[in-house]
């Protein structure tokens, strides 16, 4: 059991950052031993730990008498975590040359981090910033563009972990992936235009005949498109006028093809809800042109074909963002189409302000998929987890992180498909190491003329289905961590017993979540770079049907009802951070 002493302010952020490190753990009491203790309140008493993580750029009560000095104080900064650099986006502290300790984390040249044993004979790691201030900003506001591919908060969480295993203290962890599973996937589509037929000398129709002539021969010259590629956009052009008299196929109409490519997987589909409007407070001169020429109205049969094939439809936000009253509007008219109450939502140009989480959780919708970036892929909360918004009492956020427009447009990141593999391909990398989801957005045009952004996304779909994900509508993926949020931690009678149930009812329907224990061998070097560290995890699926108890004395689960438990071991020379890989 994890013992948290935070500053009065910070409850609801520990609360949150706790439901993505979901580990026993609660506030800390007087008169309780603890495996650990997390500390960034300004004065923390005595405590009895094996290990003290104590954050802060402010002076503690016990830096003195613990000989740590330190040396200033500025706003903002990078760590060298690892291979990584690692923002800070509060305050930030280095620590004098001679303060007692070892250096455990740096910023460029200077300490950041120490480690060393107390008077009582415990462990300390002296931190000079704070933990939860980070997370409440990356909550809250989210990361700039220039951080965008670091998995900030959750490279936060793999410290801690990989702190307490150093110091050899066992851990219970129910780590956000699936049983059976690395991570989980999220397939989606912003549904803008169902077909060019609906748009005739309008700013669309000139706009794709400027992009297929001039805009084409650009890429060709620049060597994004190949000779062939710029005659099969000539040969979209001069099919218009036959696609405009029905004598031809809509080159723009997007379910055939994506239900093709996407064979046999969930997907959700983000619908309009009311056409021909712009939408209120839409920022930027293009703001006209924010409305859409259709809405779920005019997809009378393809909305039961999507839900046939276990394809969900959420909305396609305009003032919801905004505006509680609108917002309920908007979902009345999806939740209607779609025969379900629980509606998720992602507004249209991803627009958003501070209040946007508390007005869609008031306005009833059950998630958002709104917080990404336009202008690049990566993790504007600094997480792979699906999260609770600072000021949402239910509502939940899926996090976006890859979208086509921002991997290709010329005013974006613009990139060739060889560099944008690339891209997608560290962030594969990453849910394979971290877990969570990695949600994609491909838009309704981008398999067509004048971007033909299809055969990309073909073998994007292909690399991920290789990578051992659990494809899952959002809906689904949202309701997965909704189970894993309603797993509670209690102590069982003697401190080392840690009963762990279920608040939710099971979902049979959902992968099991999995419980693990990490058993690990502490190292022999006096710094936690040195030496080899040796891990042993057990991962046992666990679909919440009992209750478990753990002992950690006795390292073993009891009065467990699931399958049998997978055992590995992992040894480094100088981290913890590559998984072990899952069998």
């Amino acid at each position: 059991m994890i013992g948290v002493i935070c500053k009065i302010d910070q409850v609801a952020v520990v609360e949150e950052f706790f439901e993505l490190f979901k580990t026993p753990w609660e506030f800390y009491q007087r008169g309780r031993a603890y495996e650990v203790v997390v500390a960034t309140a300004d004065d923390v008493p005595g405590v009895d730990a094996r290990l003290l993580i104590l954050y802060g750029a402010e002076t503690k009560t016990t830096d003195r008498n613990a000989g740590i000095r330190v040396r200033r104080r500025r706003r903002g900064g990078s760590l060298n975590y690892q291979t990584t650099t690692l923002p800070i986006y509060g305050d930030l502290v280095a620590f004098e040359e001679n303060s007692k300790g070892d250096p455990l984390l740096k910023a460029a040249s200077e300490t950041v981090g120490l480690r060393m044993a107390s008077s009582e004979g415990a462990r300390v790691i002296r931190l000079g910033y704070d933990l939860f201030e980070e997370a409440q900003l990356l909550f809250s506001g989210g990361q700039p563009v220039e951080h965008a591919r670091v998995p900030t908060l959750d490279l936060h969480i793999e410290m801690i972990r990989e702190w307490i295993l150093r110091e050899g203290i066992l851990l219970l962890e129910i780590p956000p992936l699936p049983a059976d599973h690395r991570f989980t996937v999220c397939l989606t589509h912003d549904i803008d235009f169902v077909g060019i037929r609906n748009h005739k000398f309008d700013h669309t129709m000139w706009g794709f005949l400027y992009r297929s002539t001039v805009g084409a021969l650009r890429k060709l010259v620049r060597g994004r498109i190949s000779l062939a590629r710029l005659f099969d956009t000539w040969r979209a052009v001069a099919s218009l006028p036959f696609v405009y008299l029905g004598w031809a196929e809509d080159f723009w109409s997007p379910f055939e093809w994506y239900l093709r490519v996407e064979e046999n997987l969930a997907a959700t589909y983000f619908l309009i809800p009311f056409k021909r409007r712009t939408g209120e407070r839409v920022p930027g001169r293009l703001a006209s042109r924010r409305a859409s020429t259709y809405d779920v109205g005019d997809l009378p049969n393809w909305t039961p074909i999507l839900k046939s094939k276990g394809c969900e439809l959420g909305v396609h936000g305009i003032d919801a963002w905004h505006s509680v009253d609108k917002g309920r509007a908007e979902l009345a008219r999806i939740s209607e189409v779609a025969g379900q109450t629980a509606i998720g939502i992602r507004m249209h140009w991803l627009l958003r302000d501070r209040n946007t989480a508390s007005v869609l959780d008031e306005a009833g919708y059950d998630y958002d998929s709104t917080e990404g970036y336009n202008e690049t892929i990566g993790y504007r909360s600094g997480t792979t987890q699906v999260f609770r918004p600072l000021g949402a009492k239910t509502l939940l956020e899926l996090p976006l992180h890859i979208q086509d427009g921002a991997l290709f447009y010329p005013k974006r990141l613009d990139l060739s498909e060889s560099q944008a593999e690339q891209c997608c391909g560290e962030l594969i990398e990453n849910a394979t190491r971290l877990g969570g989801v990695l949600t994609v957005l491909w838009h309704d045009r981008s398999h067509g003329p004048e971007r033909f952004w299809g055969g990309f996304y073909a073998r994007l779909v292909d690399r991920l289905k290789s990578a051992n994900a659990w494809f899952a509508t959002a809906a689904q993926a949202v309701s997965w961590f909704r189970r894993r949020r309603s797993v509670r931690f209690e102590r069982a009678g003697a401190d080392n017993r840690i009963r762990i149930c279920l608040a939710s009812e099971e979902q049979p329907a959902l992968p099991s979540l999995r419980l693990r224990a990490y058993y690990p061998c502490p190292h022999d070097g006096r710094t936690p770079a040195s030496g080899q560290v040796a891990v042993t995890f057990t991962d046992i699926p666990w679909n919440g049907a009992t209750s478990v108890e753990f002992d950690s004395g006795l390292s073993s689960f009891s009065e467990l009802s699931s399958g049998p438990s997978v055992t590995e071991n992992s040894s480094h020379e100088d981290d913890l951070h590559a998984d072990p890989k899952l069998v």
